[in-house]
């Protein structure tokens, strides 16, 4: 049977479970871009799951865990965007935010700017560059990142990109004791918290990191 029959349901549900109260107007968003996701995907490769249940598990909601991590955030920078992940489905749920989805690969971003003109976003802007070569033109309020880099590539990566209150999330499957090891504890702090995403079993965690 077609899962995009079960689609809405789940996703209305895993959405109310991270705490989010997203208007349908939203939800219809969330699935447009699953769905032309999964039509891309098909051709360009753009992520190794092809099932839209997993896909919306293990990208849409996985993405929306941190949104209250978020939460009064004027712009955030999503480094190493890939698919728009986890910027798309935030921008989604937080209209009110501006989001800079940042990517090199031109593949991927030509996908970004095709999902953005799809769902309607007109909070998200893309930027094709590596993180070492784009200067912000404003300050930003959040750095995130998904399964990007080490914890201290990324927070070596996107040291320019900081203003005295910048503060850094990266989502991991589990941090590992040698990435904290290698974080430089004199430029930066970190806290990790557990993250519960439905439909998902495997461990996932946000990392919290400031300046010193």
């Amino acid at each position: 049977m077609d899962q995009r029959i079960y689609l809405p349901s789940e996703l209305r549900a895993g959405t109310a479970a991270l705490g989010l109260s997203l208007q349908q107007s939203q939800l219809d968003q969330l699935l447009e871009y699953l769905y032309l996701l999964e039509k891309w995907n098909r051709t360009y490769n753009l992520t190794a799951i092809e099932e839209l249940s997993r896909m919306s598990s293990h990208h849409l909601l996985d993405s929306l865990s941190i949104a209250r991590a978020l939460t009064g955030a004027g712009k955030v920078l999503d480094v190493g965007s890939g698919a728009g992940l986890p910027g798309i489905p935030l921008a989604i749920a937080m209209p009110d935010t501006v989001f800079v989805l940042l990517d090199s690969n031109a593949k991927k971003t030509r996908f970004i700017r095709q999902a953005i003109a799809h769902c309607g976003l007109r909070n998200v802007q893309v930027v094709q560059s590596r993180v070492q070569d784009y200067h912000a033109p404003d300050s930003l309020d959040f750095i995130v990142s998904r399964a990007y880099a080490s914890l201290a590539d990324f927070c070596d990566s996107v040291a320019h990109l900081m203003g005295p209150n910048t503060r850094l999330l990266t989502m991991k499957t589990r941090l590992k004791p040698k990435e904290m090891l290698e974080l430089d504890v004199g430029r930066f702090r970190c806290a990790e918290e557990a993250l519960e995403v439905p439909g998902v079993d495997e461990p996932r965690s946000l990392v919290t990191i400031e300046a010193l």
